[in-house]
């Protein structure tokens, strides 16, 4: 196959020799591809349907260097590299700027009438007879990457561009520019690291990747189980082009670095689908970006996976199958609120009831479910959505967040109208959420008629199963912490120690702490009352309620987590 990137490149000579290699099994001879890459390359050929050079770049399985060595030795025309090219582009009569860029063709030069070009498809028939007819001259083709020339041609652009942003930009700033310009090639250095890094979240089971820039390079941190890990420094010489390779990937603009962006990134990495959700933003040592994880595996999870302690589950079941009414789970970022919220609506019936989500973003989609994304740039918010579903029967109503009174007014009103809506807050505790929503401006009468509960979790690192290592705490430890209430004397807990398992951390996983506010009469005559939300705490504990500390105690207790990695979750629920 001697095509690369036109779909319909034609040879120069009138045949292929039956004896000249495909440039797949060219790659494979010069080590640069395994045969079960080719043929993974060749499978999604079929399915992309692009050049089997571009598709093998594409997967990053080869670098485009690499694919256009082995073109230029299998078709024996001569390689030209970007430092080859000439500083200024020769004029050629009769060549218009349109046709170079559609075609990749960039002039070298004419010499005893021979117009010398460097071409991505240098095979291209059509292309040579055009540029024959176009400038009367004799055509020699040279072969070059596509990256090369596009900046060969595009370089007067960006100068002029450079020019412009510089007077409002730093000597520094102006020189980042330039290099984020000169990043869209993607060169197998860069793809490889990006990859690597990409790759690490299998092993390391990471959530997040943060690309933070700083004088001494580019550090990629990992969150892992809740907390940042230290990982490689990359030096500032490919700090730019590493950003420009994730923004590429995530079809972001990669000339706009004053603004924030956010994109998306779907790849395999090892057998596994990752769905990256992807944000920069600007800092003064150049873009700061973040890569959430969206594992749609947890998505998968059913209530009873995620650390519900038995009679937790029972009532927050009970209020999840009630007909009407607003069930709150709450929480700081994350807190596993939306994985809990998609937990609950995979156990209701979607066949049999009309389930829409307002979301923003949609971070996982959930058969059988209407998800609407939130887009505030067209007027597509959250209280603009939520008053058009309502038009559309639901029977159950999903949104991804109270941001405003607005947004809670419609939620309230659609409970007393026979919805059952479930939603999540930004509060430290359930009692707070109340109180939140009052501030919002709903009226205390209204909250007490339309909210049924409110669960308030955290995630605490689960212990090595491996490694933990038991000991029984002293007296004074278990009175102050409240342990003895749940742990009797003679009872060892555990700590976390460290071992090749864990990388060290004596963590394995997270599960969830759990406290569970029931809007029953007492509760309500509460809020009526006006109490605050200590008061409303106090009244939820008599009616039963373990608060966060209380319900990780118990964990405590089981053996699943340790008194310091509670005391780290849940030293601060006030809402004061």
């Amino acid at each position: 196959m001697t095509e690369l990137f036109s779909a319909q490149a034609v040879p120069v000579q009138p045949a292929e020799p039956s004896g000249r290699l495909r440039i797949g099994e060219l790659l494979v001879r010069a080590g640069k591809l395994s045969a079960r890459d080719l043929e993974r390359a060749l499978a999604a050929q079929q399915e992309m349907g692009s050049m089997l050079g571009r598709v093998l770049v594409r997967l990053g399985l080869v670098s485009e260097l690499d694919v256009v060595h082995a073109l230029s030795s299998q078709l024996a025309v001569p390689l030209v590299a970007a430092d080859a090219f000439p500083d200024f582009m020769p004029e050629v009569p009769g060549l218009l700027p349109g046709f170079l860029h559609a075609n990749a063709v960039y002039p070298l030069g004419i010499q005893d009438g021979l117009l010398d070009v460097v071409m991505a498809v240098p095979q291209d028939a059509f292309v040579i007879k055009a540029l024959r007819l176009a400038t009367g001259l004799q055509v020699r083709p040279h072969i070059g990457t596509d990256s090369d020339i596009e900046k060969a041609l595009t370089q007067p652009m960006e100068d002029a561009v450079v020019e412009e942003d510089a007077e409002g930009l730093g000597d520094g700033d102006a020189g980042d520019f330039v290099e984020h310009l000169k990043d869209l090639a993607s060169e197998a250095p860069v793809i490889r690291l990006v990859n690597t890094i990409i790759g690490r979240v299998i092993d390391l089971r990471a959530s997040d990747i943060h690309l933070e820039p700083f004088d001494d390079g580019l550090h990629v941190r990992y969150r892992v189980d809740g907390v940042i890990h230290a990982g490689e420094i990359v030096p500032p010489r490919h700090s730019a082009a590493v950003n420009s390779r994730v923004k590429l990937l995530a079809h972001l603009d990669i000339a706009e670095r004053r603004l924030p962006q956010d994109g998306r990134i779907k790849t395999r990495v090892k057998g596994r689908e990752l769905d990256l959700r992807v944000s920069t933003v600007p800092t003064v040592h150049g873009e700061s970006v973040v890569m959430r994880v969206l594992d749609r595996a947890s998505v998968r999870f059913g209530l009873e996976e995620m650390g519900f302690a038995p009679d937790t589950l029972e009532r927050f079941n009970t209020l999840l199958v009630r007909p009407h009414g607003i069930l709150l789970v709450t929480g700081p970022t994350g807190s596993g609120k939306t994985t809990t919220l998609y937990a609950a609506l995979s156990k209701l019936n979607a066949e049999t009831q009309k389930i829409i989500t307002v979301e923003d973003p949609v971070e996982y989609q959930l058969e059988g479910i209407n998800q609407i994304q939130v887009h505030s740039q067209i007027n597509l918010t959250f209280a603009n959505a939520l008053r058009s579903i309502l038009r559309q029967d639901p029977d159950i109503i999903m949104i991804g967040e109270m941001r405003d009174g607005e947004t809670a007014q419609i939620a309230v009103q659609s409970a007393l109208t026979g919805h059952l809506v479930l939603s999540t807050l930004h509060t430290n505790t359930a009692a707070g959420a109340v109180i939140r929503m009052q501030d919002m401006g709903v009226e205390r009468y209204l909250i007490t008629s339309a909210v049924n509960g409110v669960l308030a979790q955290r995630l605490v690192r689960t212990l090595c199963s491996h490694c933990k290592e038991p000991y029984e705490p002293s007296a004074e430890v278990r009175e102050r912490t409240g342990l003895a209430r749940f742990c009797p004397p003679e009872q060892p807990i555990y700590r976390a120690r460290g071992c090749e398992h864990c990388r060290q951390s004596g963590y394995r996983g997270r599960t969830g702490i759990h406290e569970l506010l029931v809007l029953d009469e007492p509760m309500r005559k509460a809020i009526m009352d006006g109490r605050d939300a200590n008061a409303l705490n106090a009244v939820a504990a008599e009616g039963g309620m373990l608060s966060l500390h209380e319900d990780g105690l118990r964990k405590v207790a089981a053996g699943h987590t340790c008194l310091e990695e509670l005391a780290r979750v849940t030293q601060d629920q006030s809402d004061a």
